[in-house]
């Protein structure tokens, strides 16, 4: 499953990683209509129309299963089942459609955005971004309803997927709901769809689900419905490969599935209009929005506690610099944290700008509400923009970036969060909390190799060391891990994924590629 925070965190430095230096320059900066149009420029340009018989050559290195069974089966999101084995399997190429009766007949293209809206017009009909290798059976099912909540099903997949009438707000007719698995996934695919097409809009039948118009580009009802999904469900690693997969077959990438905060900069908050009616806003609201334009500059290089206000909240970096920038000005934290003052109205979804300056190595900061750690924020040598889901604390909130590293410098831009004012949930880990204890131990290579994890700090007195995959199953127990080797331990055979390592009362993360 896809689920934790921390892999939200991993999955943004991947996607970094692979898009191109500059890609989204043009749109540093904006928000609204503004950035979803410069958005829509940016991925225009480099699309290559492979044809909609290319697709099939596409899905043989888009759709390929890479993070659930890795059998080099397609991945198929209405037949998957990411906990459990999948109903049927099918080979690329050999399994295409064909005629079907029932499920595990074929796999055929199934587009998201339903072809006949657009009258099977190219670029739209062949563009691999929206149109998924999908079960035939089960895409015919769908049709060309729109995606929302289910009430009583007419039909369900063998992984879950559901046709029924709708439950969704501002609509009642009938609609296909995606397992939870997913349901990001269609959402970022539909918001790239009125993104890069946003011209066309207009000439577009709507489905009960497009907009008339560039901006919003989505009926309200849809986009309520799209904008919880996309929260819900955060971007996963197989997101990331099909969009890298993707950007190599046809020349644009998916910019919701790189910088998932541009859903929210551009649709989360004011309201919007469609098909030239009244709408109302979502109901989630930025309480903060610190873009660091008002702090002190004076003896900007060295390192001090800095303090300062903007909007009401009021802010103190600790071991903090000012000369650093990101988009314009940022501040930069070394051994130490930027923390809020106490700000109303709780906290819904945290999303920051990070990037590492001068030279030292990836890492993390811890992000802590009222003290408790919420999840984690990455950063390397790229401006990386993450956001953290569901954090959802209520009332009055004192929000903390901790740097785990005493030496990294690290500069902090254009930090928001949304309100919450529902109930709190408690924040619990099905993996132990990333943390390091007073012995400062790192892992010195990351990600390993040889099956040898490399360890700075005291470790002499390390008792037992524990690896944990991010389901929190343990993988490996190793007693008095240092026994023969100071600072490396010697571990089994790994498959690719992300871990967990505890050392006592420590805990880091590490990747094994």
């Amino acid at each position: 499953m896809k689920k934790s925070l921390f892999i939200l965190a991993l999955a943004s430095i991947m996607a970094n990683a692979q898009t191109p230096s500059g890609y989204y320059n043009s749109a540093n900066g904006l928000s609204g209509s503004a950035l979803k149009t410069a958005l829509s420029t940016i991925i225009s340009n480099g699309h290559q129309d492979k044809g909609y018989n290319g697709l099939w050559t596409g899905y043989k290195t888009t759709d390929i299963d890479k993070n659930y069974e890795n059998d080099g089966s397609i991945l198929d999101i209405y037949s998957e089942k990411p906990t459990g084995s999948d109903p049927y399997k099918y080979t690329p190429g050999t399994n295409q459609c064909g005629t079907y009766s029932v499920e595990g007949n074929c796999y055929n293209r199934e587009h998201i955005v339903p072809q006949s809206l657009f009258n099977q017009a190219s670029p739209m009909v062949s563009d691999i971004h929206f149109i998924r290798a999908t079960d035939g059976k089960v895409n015919g099912m769908r049709s060309n309803y729109p995606f929302g909540k289910v009430g009583t099903a007419t039909f369900t997949s063998k992984n879950g997927s559901k046709l029924g009438n709708s439950v969704s707000s501002g609509y009642s007719g009938t609609v296909f709901e995606p397992i939870d698995e997913f349901k990001g996934d269609v959402a970022r695919m539909i918001f790239y769809f009125v993104t890069r097409y946003q011209s066309k809009l207009s000439t577009f039948s709507s489905g009960n689900m497009l907009g008339g118009s560039t901006f919003p580009g989505l009926q309200t009802w849809e986009l309520n419905v799209l904008l919880a999904w996309h929260n819900q469900d955060p971007v996963s690693q197989a997101e990331i490969n099909r969009n890298n997969a993707s950007y190599t077959f046809q020349g644009n990438r998916n910019p919701f599935i790189d910088n998932p905060n541009y859903v929210n900069l551009i649709w989360g908050s004011g309201s919007s209009t469609s098909g030239g009616g009244t709408t109302t806003p979502p109901t989630s609201t930025s309480c903060a929005n610190e873009t660091f334009e008002t702090i002190p500059t004076s003896s900007s290089s060295s390192y001090l506690t800095r303090t300062w206000s903007n909007g009401g909240i009021s802010w103190t970096a600790t071991d903090a610099r000012t000369d650093q920038t990101i988009s314009t000005k940022a501040i930069t934290v070394r051994d130490g944290a930027l923390t809020s003052g106490s700000s109303a109205n709780g906290i819904g979804s945290l999303t920051v700008t990070t990037q590492l300056k001068f030279s030292g190595s990836n890492g993390t900061f811890n992000v802590k509400v009222n003290g408790t750690t919420v999840g984690t924020v990455p950063y390397n040598t790229n401006a990386t923009t993450t956001t953290i889901s569901n954090i959802n604390v209520s009332g009055n909130v004192v929000v903390e970036l901790e740097n785990t590293s005493t030496s990294n410098r690290v500069a902090i831009d254009n930090l928001s969060w949304r309100c919450y004012s529902g109930t709190s949930k408690q924040v619990q880990n099905t993996f132990p909390e990333i943390n390091q204890d007073q012995n400062h131990l790192q892992i010195s290579q990351n990600p390993i190799s040889n099956n040898e994890i490399l360890v700075k700090g005291e470790t002499q007195s390390i008792k037992k060391a524990e690896i944990y995959n991010l389901q929190g199953k343990l993988m490996e127990t190793i007693s008095e891990p240092f026994k023969n080797s100071r600072n490396s331990i010697k571990i089994k055979n790994l498959p690719q994924d992300i871990y967990i390592l505890k050392l006592d009362s420590a805990s880091l993360k590490f990747i094994v590629k």
